[in-house]
């Protein structure tokens, strides 16, 4: 029993290490400072540079307390690694669907601090995001449930009727969804 528990000791530590080794190769930028990390890939599918995108991603869960919304972050990280490989950022729509308790991680500073008690994480990622015209939908329905307020949103947040709304009114403006 003790030779197994060795062996696994041994197996994580080996598995562990190519994963820490490989995070160093990723970096923030160009776009968006501090948010949105990625790497250099040596691509053996080209990217045309001038590629357009209309992209709606969908976030249902929320980070937690005092955490970064990792999902929200897959937006920052679109932007940075297809700006860093040539694609002009013009040629980069995208959207941000929230709906469920994720919607807790678009309230204002003071909205967030008098429910939680802690700062908002997202709220410099939201903000970068929205200076880079990401268009941010709460859904309404959820904003209902949980008690959200349109004066306790980020400013730049719309709030939709509801997410199927804002998915299917930007699927009609020709944005495809984002399954990630």
């Amino acid at each position: 029993m003790k030779h197994l528990f060795v062996v696994v000791i041994l197996f994580c530590s080996i598995l562990g290490a190519p994963c820490s080794l490989a995070q160093e190769g990723f970096a923030d930028g160009p776009l968006i400072k501090e948010f949105g990390r990625h790497a250099a890939v040596n691509l053996t599918q080209p990217l045309n540079q001038n590629s357009a995108f209309k992209i709606a991603f969908d976030v249902s869960q929320t980070a937690g307390d005092g955490q970064l919304n990792r999902k929200f972050d897959s937006l920052a990280r679109f932007l940075n690694m297809h700006v860093a490989n040539g694609v002009n950022p013009k040629n980069i729509q995208l959207a941000l669907v929230v709906h469920g308790k994720a919607g807790f991680d678009l309230l204002n500073a003071k909205q967030h601090s008098d429910k939680f008690d802690n700062n908002n994480e997202n709220l410099p990622l939201i903000q970068a995001l929205l200076e880079n015209n990401v268009e941010i939908y709460l859904c309404g329905q959820s904003a209902a449930y949980y008690g959200i307020e349109n004066q306790h949103l980020i400013e730049g947040v719309t709030m939709s009727l509801s997410a199927m709304t804002a998915n299917a009114q930007l699927s009609q403006r020709g944005f495809t969804h984002n399954p990630f």
